[in-house]
């Protein structure tokens, strides 16, 4: 199949199939010689659905990289795919706990205007431009690398 074809079976863009294959969590397509084209196999729509459920774990490339290796050699122990899971399910509850917190801090600002007013007299504008309010400061950084994280992680 021609990459339009894999890009509609998948869900995904031509553009990030194109990519996926650059970065090598995608094997290269093979071309026509006539008018090379890139051609696409099962095996190919296969990866790409196993690599969009990982990415809509928000999974990192990395991880994903360790779970198709991990399935290419079927016949060794799954530990490693266990840890990784745990490990990625660390960094969802690191970024469960930021958003909790994000989430209490826009409902304090949130509760510093109920009515209408001119912007001048705002509370919540009032709230945001107080020099010495250290209320509204990013998260303590974690290890989270889970897609949204608001500040400054480690990559796996």
């Amino acid at each position: 199949m021609k990459i339009g074809e894999l890009a509609r079976e998948t869900g995904c863009t031509v553009e990030t199939i194109r990519y996926y294959e650059k970065v090598g969590l995608l094997p290269k397509a093979m071309r026509s010689q006539e008018n090379n084209y890139r051609y696409y196999s099962q095996k190919h729509l296969e990866l790409l659905l196993f690599i969009r459920r990982c990415r809509a774990l928000a999974m990192t490339h990395e991880e994903i990289q360790q779970l198709l290796q991990a399935r290419e050699e079927p016949d060794n122990s799954c530990i490693s795919i266990n840890e990784l899971i745990a490990e990625h399910l660390e960094h969802v509850r690191a970024r469960i706990e930021e958003l909790q917190a994000l989430e209490s801090q826009l409902e304090i600002l949130g509760s510093q205007c109920q009515s209408v007013h001119a912007a001048r007299d705002c509370g919540i504008l009032k709230k945001l431009d107080e020099a010495d309010n250290n209320d509204w400061q990013t998260p303590k950084a974690s290890n989270s690398h889970v897609e949204g994280s608001r500040c400054h992680h480690k990559k796996h």
